[in-house]
């Protein structure tokens, strides 16, 4: 019987979560790329955009895939700069629950945690981030159970404050710790 394997990621920014570009017209950066051999039938659990950064897991095995994306009810926490110093108005209407578009429907958000935090010590972003001079900026931990397509961006729109940074620190009991952007982590369980 074939032993699966697992693994934590930290996605740079300007990464797509795949290994396979189906688009012949950009070349974009794929998580083959980075200095890792992963064994075949390794896919991403889950997706990061091409902006954001974080923990992404892979694996072999997809049944852990499945669990973690549709069934667990699995928690993904992030952490999100936004621009300009939110309030405690808009915290809870992030909290409540927010109406977004996802592929030209309208949705509300489930119910989820959000407080603001103080400034994380990431490294530095490949791409600069626009400085104090525009104004001010807010760090906010967004937690989850669901996961649209391109959620957490959408819901801090949607509140009046655009997301400048998106970093992914957490999911399930996995966490990013002191993962290096681009860096990759062979582990026992993802659950």
């Amino acid at each position: 019987m074939r032993k699966h394997r697992h693994f934590i990621i930290h996605k740079p920014y300007g990464f797509l979560s795949q290994f396979i570009n189906n688009q012949t017209k950009r070349k974009k950066k794929l998580l083959g790329e980075l200095a890792f051999d992963f064994p075949e039938k390794t896919m991403a659990i889950g997706r990061l955009d091409v902006k954001s950064e974080g923990l992404l897991l892979l694996t072999t095995d997809g049944k852990v895939s499945d669990f973690i994306t549709t069934r667990g009810k699995v928690e993904k926490e992030y952490y999100v700069q936004i621009d300009g110093a939110i309030t405690s108005n808009a915290l809870e209407r992030l909290k409540c629950g927010v109406e977004i578009g996802i592929n030209g429907e309208k949705y509300t958000t489930k119910p989820c945690k959000v407080f603001s935090i103080d400034t994380p010590n990431f490294p530095n972003r490949s791409q600069k981030i626009r400085d104090n001079r525009h104004g001010p900026t807010s760090w906010i931990s967004i937690t989850l159970q669901e996961g649209k397509f391109r959620q957490v961006r959408k819901m801090t729109s949607a509140v009046g404050y655009p997301t400048l940074r998106l970093v992914r620190i957490r999911v399930g009991k996995v966490l990013l710790n002191e993962l290096k952007s681009g860096e990759v982590k062979e582990v026992d369980s993802l659950l």
